[in-house]
Formats: structure tokens, sequence, C-alpha cells
């Protein structure tokens, strides 16, 4: 071969070898494999880009981008809840996004005011009734459960809980601290028991007569009852009813999973096209009926099981707000004697 020819065909090769390597995405991701590991695979197949997922506890991720700086190697981060997308947003790990895509597939109040994340996935959280000991006319709102009729009648997880800090977050975006923090109170007077476990350990307390209300996520009730490895689970919930809080007011609470470019990405561009795919209506739906989850693309369609829930009202206001009055709602729910 030619010196020339020889050159060329090093330069050729040297272009496909940085191809290949820039035809890559490196995700962390505070979701559990098995529920973003499918998806993650039909973009590859779809664009031909290689996904690298790494999946642990969301603050651990967090920590772990914020050490890395800007030898990480993540080019998207995800996790649950908008409280933990203001943190990563606060942490300065996220890198503001313009994408006309995003802003038309996803409605407003559903991404970060500075473009740093884009929710994922809708759920809400709700009260669930003991459909033998409760009539469901005597329940309305969130605020409801502080009234004295509640007395020791509701179960719900502990004041570390990132979704229950949110929910107190919007209380305080609705009222203010002050009346919040009595509304706290007053929901602690009316706790069954100390709170423990998860959101399914609460629905599992009222089904087996412990209490008569849960508090908990919707996504859950659906897990538990399609449950084909534990009957318990199913039978729990099929003895729980689903109550919309605040149809009446603002609608009821609402969160999102979410994701965020991370601000020293090396493949900005294939994750760009990554999170884009995750709130297409084809990804949306899978989403949707693999989890219980609601879509936030408006186009996207809801599961059959979660369908049968009914239409409900949901809250509209921007979940940066949850974010930003996470640390007083922690603070709040101490004071109150929420453990």
């Amino acid at each position: 071969m030619k010196p020339r020819s020889r050159t060329l065909a090093i330069l050729i090769l040297l272009s496909l070898s940085f191809d290949a390597l820039a035809s890559e995405v490196n995700v962390y991701s505070g979701r559990k494999e098995q529920l973003i590991k499918p998806l993650l695979d039909r973009f590859t197949a779809e664009t031909g880009i290689q996904t690298n997922l790494v999946t642990a506890k969301a603050d651990k991720l967090l920590v772990r981008l914020k050490n890395e700086g800007r030898n990480t190697p993540a080019d998207l981060f995800i996790t649950v809840d908008a409280g933990r997308l203001y943190r990563a947003k606060q942490a300065d790990v996220l890198a503001p996004v313009n994408s006309p895509f995003l802003q038309q597939a996803v409605p407003e109040h559903l991404r970060d005011p500075d473009g740093k994340w884009v929710g994922l996935s809708l759920r809400a959280r709700v009260i669930f009734y003991a459909k033998d000991r409760v009539d469901p006319g005597k329940l309305s709102t969130y605020e409801d459960l502080a009234d004295a009729k509640w007395r020791k009648s509701i179960c719900i997880r502990g004041s570390s809980n990132i979704y229950n800090q949110s929910l107190v977050a919007s209380l305080i975006a609705t009222h203010g601290v002050e009346a919040t923090e009595n509304w706290a109170r007053g929901l602690v007077r009316n706790m069954a028991r100390p709170p423990k476990g998860g959101d399914r350990d609460q629905i599992k307390a009222a089904a087996a007569g412990q209490c008569d209300l849960a508090v908990a996520n919707t996504y859950y009730y659906g897990k538990m009852l399609t449950n084909k490895k534990d009957p318990a689970q199913v039978k729990a919930a099929q003895a729980m009813g689903l109550f919309w809080p605040n149809q009446n007011g603002r609608g009821a609470h609402v969160n999102i999973s979410g994701a965020g470019i991370t601000k020293y990405a090396k493949n900005p561009e294939n994750a760009l096209k990554l999170l884009e795919f995750l709130v297409s209506k084809e990804a949306q739906k899978w989403y949707a009926e693999v989890n219980f989850e609601y879509p936030v693309n408006p186009e996207a369609e809801i599961s059959a099981l979660v369908a049968s829930w009914g239409d409900f009202k949901p809250d509209r206001m921007n979940l940066d707000v949850l974010g930003k009055n996470n640390a007083e709602a922690v603070r709040l729910m101490d004071r109150a004697g929420w453990k």
C-alpha cells in the first residue's frame, strides 16, 4: 500500500473509532433497572446509540455527580420526585436545555423554569380508604385529614420520606408555613400508629384494620393489584378504595420522575436525543403501562388499569416549588412531631 493510501486508511479508521466512541450515552438512574432498561434498549435499537446504565439510590448518585465534577462519565441523571431534581439543580450538576420538542411534549408545570430538568412520568399522592369501614362521601381534602373525626385513623410514612416532604411543601405553597404546621400537628394526632414502612405497608395496614385511611402514591396501588407473586398484596389492595382529594379546589397533589442533562456531559447531543425519546408518545405509553404511572405527555395513552381509576383534577403548580419549600417542610414536620 502506498504511503498516501496508508495514511488515508488510518484516518478513516480513526474517524470510525471516534464515531463509535461518540455513539453512546451514559445514564445515572435513581429508578430501578427494570423500570428504565427496556426503554434504553428500545432507544438503542432505534438510534444505534449505545446506553450505559448505572443505578443506585438517587441521593448517592447526586453525591457521586458532585464529587466527580468535570470528570463524571454521566450524561443524563434520572431520579424520582421534584424535590430531588431541585437538589440536583441547586448542586449545579445539571445543564440548561433548550428543546422545542420537550417544550411541546411536556406541560410547563412539569418542567424546570430554567430548563434544567423535565418530567418523565407522573404520579398522584392520594387517600386510600377501607371500603368496609369508611364512607368516601366523608372524604374531601388533604386538609381535612387533620380534622378530629379522623382521630387514630390514618396510616402514613415518616417525615424522612421525600414524597411526604413534597406533599407538605405543596401545602406550604398554598397555605403558608403556620397553617401547614397546624395541619401537620393535627395529622400527627390522627395517626393510628407511628409511621413505619413504605407506601404499600400503609395500604396493607389499613386493609388489616390497623387504620382506616392510608396516604400513598397511586402507582403502588397498581403494583399491588397486579402482583402475581403475592396474593396477600392483591387482596389488601382490593379491600381499599382510591379517593381523589381537593377536586373542588386546587386538585390532587402530583409529583414526577424526571431527568436532566449533566453539566459536564461528554455526549450532550446523545443525552438530548434520549431525553426527547423518553417523552415521546411511544415511550410514554410503555412506561405508563409497566409502572402504572401517568404519562407527562398529554398525547400518550394510559394503561387500562389506571384509566379505571377515573379522571381527576391535578394540582398544576410548578413542581419546582416542591424543591424550594423542601427544607422548610422538613423543619415544619419535625416541629409538629412527625417522626
